[in-house]
């Protein structure tokens, strides 16, 4: 059952959506890009993408055999339950088992074979299908959310998605709605017996959440997509049809449950028929006056189908906005012909209250937040009101307190507040504040509504403040005329005689006084006169005087309610507020709403001033206090002398009857306030009766009260918590009792304690219902998100109470409660465990997860802990006694290990610090065991495996600096105790006594291996740890190294004993690792290569398909002993036999395999194992580290060091190896396969090549026939007869690739070439003949590519073609159209790499630009490697801008050095294809017509364009570019081209000064003798030669000038003997005498031809 879950490549819904969001670990834009790419086609089918149930789908699944059985019987019963694709739902059935699926393999096999535990099963996987489903819809809705907004870090990439999906996404959702409001309910006839009534009513509420979804996505879709008229009445067709929602084919089935998803399809429904009449572009086209812009103007049919439709509508409140919108675009566009339809239409909008319907829809559309189509559906109501404001009279819209109450909703909006004062006062919304300060302050409500709802930030709070200090109007209503009134005759206009106090206050109080003669507008209603005074006011004088007259009415008559219910919005004199609290909560029915208000000022003063606030509210008896001093805590707890106050009278009788508790929110809010406000531990005193009412009255029992509203109880239970973690965040204050310590005593042991446990206990299960069960889409609002908090706060609190809390020998009531382990599955650890599974917000599995690390940490040592006990016996002390007998002591350090191998972090970090624990726990190692031949107690090998190995677990793990002085102190003593020497001593006599006693000594074998791996386990690690480890000295890493090899050849001289195979397998192991870690100890070391050579020859003679690991643990080996040690012995025949012969067979064996898999396909994974006695293989496979890789890369170096020959030629004739080998090769690469092996082979014929002899053995035995036609497959993959070139791999040169192995084969035809000259010469013409395209392909990508890997390809391409420009005629006889391209291509490189070596910015440039990094992969040069990063340093970490740069710059000379050898070789190879220079200018006679020009007459910079020809300006540059760059070098400072600064060595100096001077030389001849042909062409124009004679006097001059300069300062010495200069050849000394100008050949050579065109 174990292959029954795999990987998988298909990628969930929801895991598309995970990465979507960002939070996954997938975020660089590339990757969501990806991402998009892969799915983008899943998105635009939607809904559809999941299909019914098929045959042939059926058929597929049950053929398929990479699916289990048990998985595709449970697939067909998914597919009949959800009515599902066969093959989608076992892809369903994975993704469930990979992601939600929270038990094990074998769990998973009893619950398929158990009937009840499979339903359950069914129905989370119906469950995590329906989820799957909106997850997809989500994705879709995210991006159009998104795409267009440029704050996002993937606007680009999801609105390339987008332009994608935008042509056919509203037909197929549109077609998806349909199918769903149509579909039929399911039925246990046709789904089975688990589809019951609840299942039923499930997969209703999944069909409305997904409607609604899709409507959700058609409104985002249209609000940035403009709308067809024709697709405007197709939906209202739909709309009409289904009755917005209203009218559901399976309408029986809803409930109360669902009546907020019906709606919230019926919202999105008239959303996307008024966003679809554009009413935003008709409000401009009518400001404009240019009605026929709009796309309805030109289509009078569907206006009038419309219209016939939209005449039978009224029954439903949605209908109303529609309509509403429907009469603004008939009026607006045909406002004559359409008034009939427009008075209907609008009298029944009007009639069905479009303005409350409007209201309710943007309240049941969240808050705009972090909620896209909130903020849209409100900036679409925005432009509909505001153009119907405009449009019609205010008095014809209904009661004028409905609109202000939508215009709030809709400013809810971001920006939308700031985008109001920025329109003009006399459009739009700006009407309803014109309107509602018409009538202020009769009625402040409507104004002061208006005006909060229009507060959104600073600017906004200046713009209202501003707005109502500066008041025109001051509106009364009288029901009869006042005598000192004077009135015109038709009482439109008064005038008053006598000024006037407005309010009826007493002297010295603030009051409003109107003057005498102030005019006022008067109109006669209903209530009397309404007049209108011309009268200048501040309204904040005006709201203190109603303060003051509030105050005056609750002193004067306690049982009178305020007359002003908006006194709650204007309360701005804080000073005041104090008096409301003392005298609106002492009142027998104390207004709530008022004292609420009251409250909520008070906050907003205390975040600014918490003393100020503090010192003036405790006395007004409003918050709880104490009567008398508090002095203890026991006091404090008890409660003692405390009061509730008003407030804990307004909390029993009022509030908890009602079930309203706007009082308790506000003061929630206040204490935390005053909490954070760091107010003084005096001041914090007297906040503990506030938090103690908080932690014994309200938070055990909150959850219980009545509540008419829904969410208040879940607020009530975060504000709580956020108070609590305020006063734990505080700092700890020395007095006693403080609020912190309260708190931590309270929780620690009463009821409060228990109470944030339940919440914790709320379990991620049922997280998961809450947020389903949400109809909004959005993702940050909801009752989910508030649970989630407070959970979250939960965790938090119980962490900071465990960490803060004193400590004590007493388990707590709240320690209890964590730590208790319930009956029937009921353990909390286990529901805090399961949060880890959450998936929504990942900050609460991280919460959860370090609050059980923490009660790990906390309980482990306590009365219960075995730890105690393990402590105990490892004690030195108990050793040996009889109630801690050896197996005893085993068992405990078992115990301890399996911490540390487990990685135990709580208990490791406990028990590491503990007294002595390090000198107990190595106390076995110090001591001394019998010899191996003696009885020894089995355990006793095991204690000092255990002891090892958690040692060097420790140190591995932990970065040394963190090591305990402890146990450094330990493995000093170690150390200096020469207990390194005593236990390697030891592990080998035990070895050899195992080889020598086989069968006896394998009755102990485990523990023997246990112990053996235990002590290899530290060997390795101290190769690199020595420091802490204590092993630095030479002479004992030499004796461990010679006791491991002893060891070794103890085991594998019996080859027919498997468990002396298996150590010795593992001693090999180790010997290789010493090997090639103390490098330098091995090199003093006696011959290693004899002893390592008969091992080899034993474990020849056993079972070969056991011993492959050991073969080819032994060829690395003796590589690396050929290496360090060379070859000491003069006779290595019989190694270099068993070598070639082992290397033949299994190159033979290879070429069975791969012709086996090649014929069948069977290709098997050979997955690595860490055994050494692993299963063989049952195919031999290519592999890095195989026998046969291995084998060839040995006999490379035994050939290598055999320099004669003399050895290898006679085994080379006794075995036929290289037939085998080179018909293997062939193989491989004609089929591109065994990477590895072609690459070890080519190195094998490449050093065999480098001599006369081994080239003629190469040759002769077939290479050519080998390699050239199968080459071909290396870079060219041939589909349908297209060829498809893979480019230039970016892979270090150091790893093996494919790349790589075709320029091991252009280095051997070049080897071959040069050593055997004419002999290869028509070999090396059919090769590049073969491979020319290739070869033309790399010299011209430099240009383009300049990676490492392209640029050393090129290298090695020009080095080739260096060879093969020394056979021209032969080259022209076979291939001249060749042989002219490559000489042309040669022409534009040397621009090339000329132009990039000047140009040092714009190589940087290129670098970072084309090929997408600025750091090219590959090896740097010599001593620029980065030094090898610890282990324990974090991977993946931040690298510095400094690191960066200089790595920037490493890299830089990386490639210029790599383009300065392709420009020396480059020139070099044309120097073969220039007439001789000493030839043309002695040689009157010479044939011009065999030499063509190379470079057009032309002396411009080089430029990096293919359209510029190669001309001698190149040819000079070239020299300026080498001068420079030798300048520079002899400065050895940082220069433009060449950051020389980083070369470390004199060494590495010098054969950069030696390749400048060669480049150089071979320039100056290409220049001369190009120039000399140009000069004896008669069909050279005369002028032409004039202008070249004048050209190169001039800058010839020029440059011998600066060579005189740079020659007196000293010059290396030319390198023209050898055509290219070795980087290991030994440099000149410094400080020689330097060889003068008038002696360097090339110079006196320019300087005779300066002469020569100067005559």
């Amino acid at each position: 059952y174990g292959c029954w879950v795999f990987f998988l490549l298909f990628r969930s819904s929801r895991e598309l959506w995970t990465i979507l969001l960002g939070r996954s670990a997938l975020r660089e834009p590339a990757q969501i890009e990806a991402e998009l790419d892969r799915n983008w086609e899943r998105l635009l089918l939607g809904l559809c993408y999941y299909k019914p149930p098929s045959s042939s789908s059926a058929e597929k699944l049950k053929s398929d055999k990479d699916i289990a059985q048990p998985l595709k019987d449970f697939g067909f019963r998914i597919s009949k339950l959800l009515g599902l694709d066969e093959q989608q739902s076992v892809q369903i059935l994975q993704c469930y088992l990979q992601e939600d699926y929270r038990g094990t393999r074998n769990a998973l096999k009893n619950v398929l074979q158990e009937e009840r535990q499979s339903q359950a099963l069914l129905l989370k996987i119906a469950d995590y299908y329906y989820e799957e489903r909106v997850c997809l819809l989500r994705c879709v809705l995210l991006l159009l959310t998104y795409f267009q907004d440029e704050r996002h870090p993937y606007r680009a990439e999801y609105a390339n998605c987008v332009s994608k999906l935008e042509k056919d996404l509203v037909s197929n959702y549109q077609q998806q709605f349909e199918k769903l409001f149509k579909a039929e309910a399911p039925t246990w006839e046709t789904h089975g017996n688990l589809m019951t009534e609840r299942q039923v009513s499930r997969w209703f509420l999944q069909c409305l959440r997904e409607q609604s979804l899709l409507l959700e996505i058609l409104f985002l879709y249209y609000a940035y997509f403009e709308m067809p008229p024709a697709d405007l009445l197709t939906f209202t067709k739909i709309f009409k049809e289904q009755g917005f929602g209203q009218r559901q084919t399976n309408r029986h089935l809803v409930d109360k449950s669902m009546d907020a998803l019906v709606d919230r399809i019926g919202y999105f429904s008239s959303l996307i028929l008024v966003e679809g009449m554009d009413i935003d572009f008709l409000h401009k086209c009518a400001l404009e006056d240019r009605p026929e812009q709009h796309q309805f103007f030109s289509t009078p049919e569907i206006c009038k189908e419309m219209d016939q439709i939209l005449l039978t509508f009224g029954d439903l409140p949605h209908h109303a906005p529609v309509l509403l919108a429907w009469v603004l675009l008939r009026h607006t566009l045909n406002p004559d012909e359409a008034s009939l339809v427009i008075r209907r239409i609008g009298n029944t909008s009007l009639q069905l209250g479009v303005f409350q319907y409007l209201t309710n829809m943007l309240q049941a559309m969240g808050s705009s937040g972090n909620n896209c189509t909130a903020s849209t559906a409100r900036m679409c109501i925005y432009g509909l009101i505001s153009f119907v404001i405009t449009s019609f009279e205010e008095e014809t819209l209904g009661i004028q307190q409905h609109m202000i109450n939508v215009a709030c909703e809709v400013l809810a909006a971001p920006s939308l507040a700031e985008l109001f004062w920025e329109t003009k006062p006399e459009m739009g919304l700006g009407m309803i504040l014109d309107s509602a300060v018409g009538i202020f302050p009769q009625k402040i409500g409507p104004l002061l509504q208006l005006l909060t709802a229009l507060l959104s930030d600073k600017s906004t709070a200046k713009k209202v403040y501003s707005f109502l200090d500066k008041m025109s109007f001051y509106t009364e209503v009288y029901k009869h005329k006042p005598n000192d009134i004077v009135s015109r005759e038709d009482e439109t206009l008064w005038r008053r005689q006598l000024p006037k106090l407005l309010y009826p206050l007493g002297l010295g109080q603030t009051n409003l006084r109107m003057p005498q003669g102030c005019l006022g507008q008067v109109i006669l209603s209903d209530q009397g006169y309404i007049v209108r005074w011309d009268y200048s006011y501040s309204s904040w004088t005006l709201f203190t005087c109603e303060i003051e007259m509030l105050l005056h009415v609750v002193s004067t008559a306690g049982r009178q309610q305020p007359s002003h219910a908006s006194v709650l919005s204007m309360i701005e004199e804080y000073n005041k507020l104090f008096y409301i609290f003392f005298r609106l909560t002492s009142v027998i029915n104390p207004p709530t709403e008022v004292i609420a208000s009251c409250v909520n000022c008070l906050t907003v003063l205390a975040a600014r001033m918490p003393g100020k606030v503090w010192s003036s509210l405790h006395h007004t008896g409003f918050l709880p206090f104490a009567s008398t001093p508090l002095t203890n805590m026991a006091q404090s707890i008890s409660a003692e002398g405390m009061k509730a106050g008003n407030y804990g009278n307004i909390l029993v009788l009022i509030e908890q009857p009602r079930g309203e508790y706007a009082v308790t929110v506000a003061f929630l809010h206040l204490v935390t306030t005053l909490v954070k406000g760091q107010l003084g531990s005096t001041q914090n005193k007297g906040l503990i009766p506030c938090v103690l009412l908080v932690l014994k009255e309200m938070l055990p029992t909150y959850h219980k009260w009545r509540y008419n509203t829904c969410g208040v109880r879940e607020r009530i239970g975060c504000l709580i918590l956020e108070l609590i973690h305020a006063i734990l965040n505080l700092t700890p204050e020395g007095d006693t009792p403080s609020l912190q310590s309260l708190c931590i005593y309270s929780l620690t042991n009463t009821d409060a304690g228990q109470a944030v446990v339940n919440i914790m206990g709320i379990g991620v299960d049922t997280i998961d219902v809450v947020l389903a069960a949400q109809p909004s889409s959005g993702v940050s609002e909801g009752p989910g998100q508030v649970l989630i908090q407070t959970v979250k706060l939960a965790f938090s609190v119980t962490n900071n109470v465990i960490r803060l809390k004193p400590a004590s020998d007493v388990v707590s009531p709240l320690e209890q409660a964590l730590t208790q382990h319930g009956g029937h599955g009921k353990n909390l650890i286990a529901v805090l465990a399961k949060y880890i599974y959450h998936k929504h917000d990942p900050a609460l599995p991280r919460l959860a997860i370090q609050l059980l690390k923490r009660l790990a940490t906390e309980f482990l040592l306590g009365e219960w802990s075995c730890l105690h006990v393990v402590l105990d016996l490892i004690d030195s002390r108990q050793q040996g006694k009889y109630w801690c007998p050896p197996l005893l002591h085993r068992a405990a350090l078992a115990f301890l290990h399996a911490l540390w191998q487990d990685r135990r972090d709580s208990a490791i970090s406990v028990l590491r610090t503990k007294d002595k624990f390090w000198e107990n726990l190595t106390t076995p190692l110090f001591g001394t065991l019998p010899s191996p031949s003696d009885t020894t107690e089995p355990c006793v090998l095991e204690t000092c495996a255990f002891v090892m190995k958690i040692i060097g677990l420790e140190i591995y793990y932990v970065v040394s600096t963190s090591l305990e002085q402890s146990l450094k102190e330990t493995m000093k003593k170690f150390s200096s105790g020469k207990r390194y020497e005593y236990w390697s001593n030891y592990v080998k006599s035990l070895v050899c006594h195992m080889a020598k006693t086989e069968e006896e000594g394998m009755r102990c074998f485990p523990e023997c291996q246990m112990l053996i791996s235990a002590w290899r386990m530290l060997l390795i690690l101290s190769t690199s740890h020595a420091d802490v480890m204590q092993l630095t000295e030479d002479s004992t890493q030499l004796k461990l190294f010679l006791d491991v090899l002893e060891g070794t050849t103890a085991t594998l001289q019996v080859p027919t004993s498997m468990p002396c195979l298996r150590i010795g397998s593992m001693m090999a192991t180790l010997l290789l690792i010493l090997l090639k870690q103390w490098r330098s100890v091995v090199a003093s070391a006696p011959d290693v290569l004899a002893p390592l050579s008969q091992i080899l020859e034993n474990i020849l003679q056993a079972d070969q398909q056991l011993m492959g690991r050991t073969k080819a643990k032994l060829f690395s080996a003796l590589i690396s002993v050929l290496q360090i040690q060379g070859l000491n012995s003069d006779d290595s025949s019989s190694l270099l036999l068993c070598v070639c012969d082992t290397a033949q067979d299994e190159a033979l064996a290879l070429m069975d395999s791969t012709r086996h898999v090649a014929v069948t396909g069977d290709i098997h994974e050979d997955k690595d194992s860490m055994e050494t006695d692993a299963a063989p293989r049952t195919l031999h496979q290519d592999q890095r580290d195989g026998v046969c890789v291995l084998a060839l890369h040995l006999a490379k170096e035994l050939c290598r060091v055999d320099e004669n020959g003399e050895h290898w030629l006679l085994v080379m004739r006794r075995l036929p190896v290289l037939p085998s080998i080179l018909s293997c090769l062939e193989l491989s690469l004609r089929l591109r396969q065994n990477l590895y092996f072609t690459e070890a082979a080519l190195h094998l014929l490449l050093t065999l090549a480098r001599t006369s002899q081994g080239a003629t053995v190469v040759a002769g035995a077939g290479v050519i026939q080998s390699i050239c036609l199968p080459l071909l497959s290396v870079y060219e993959v041939t589909t349908n007869g297209a060829s498809q070139n893979l480019g230039f791999s970016r892979k270090s040169q150091d790893s093996p690739s494919w790349p790589g192995v075709y320029r091991l084969c252009l280095s051997l035809m070049e080897s071959l070439l040069k050593t055997l000259r004419y002999n290869f010469i028509n070999e090396a013409l059919d090769f590049v003949g073969v491979h020319q395209e290739r070869i033309l392909q790399c010299l011209n990508a430099v240009r383009t590519v300049q990676s490492l890997a392209c640029l050393d390809e090129a290298d090695h391409t020009v080095g080739f073609l260096l060879q093969l420009s020394s056979f021209c005629k032969e080259w022209q006889f076979h291939l001249p159209q060749l042989l002219r391209d490559v000489q042309v291509n040669l022409c534009y490189l040397c621009q090339t790499c000329t132009y990039l070596l000047h140009s040092k910015k714009m190589l940087h440039h290129y670098l970072q630009t084309k090929n997408g990094d600025a750091l090219p992969q590959g090896p740097l040069p010599r001593a620029q490697r980065a030094p090898q990063t610890p282990s324990k340093q974090p991977a993946g970490g931040v690298v510095g801008v400094g690191e960066r740069d200089e790595a920037e710059q490493k890299a830089l000379l990386a490639v210029q050095c790599s383009l300065l050898k392709i420009l020396s070789k480059t020139l070099a190879t044309l120097q073969h294809f220039t007439p001789d220079c000493c030839q043309i200018l002695l040689d009157q006679s010479l044939d011009l017509a065999e030499y063509r020009t190379l470079f057009v007459l032309s002396f411009t910079t080089p430029a990096f364009d293919s359209d510029v020809a190669p001309s001698f300006g190149t040819l000079l540059a070239t020299i300026n570019v080498a001068l420079s760059m030798l300048g520079e070098v002899e400065k050895k400072k940082e220069p433009a081209s060449l950051n020389v600064g980083t070369l470390a060595s004199s060494e590495d100096i010098q054969a950069v000064k030696s390749l400048l001077m060669f480049t150089m030389e071979n320039c100056f001849y290409v220049l001369i003798s190009q120039a000399v042909r140009y000069l004896k062409d008669p069909m050279v124009h005369l002028r032409d030669k004039q202008r070249l004679k004048q050209e190169l006097s001039s800058e010839l001059s020029t440059l011998l000038s600066s060579l005189s300069r740079y020659f007196r300062r000293g010059s290396p010495s030319s390198p023209a003997s050898s055509l290219l200069p070795s980087p290991q050849s030994k440099p000149s000394t410094p400080g020689t005498k330097v060889v003068q100008e008038g002696q360097e050949p090339f110079i006196q050579l320019v300087q005779a031809f300066v002469r020569h065109v100067q005559r």
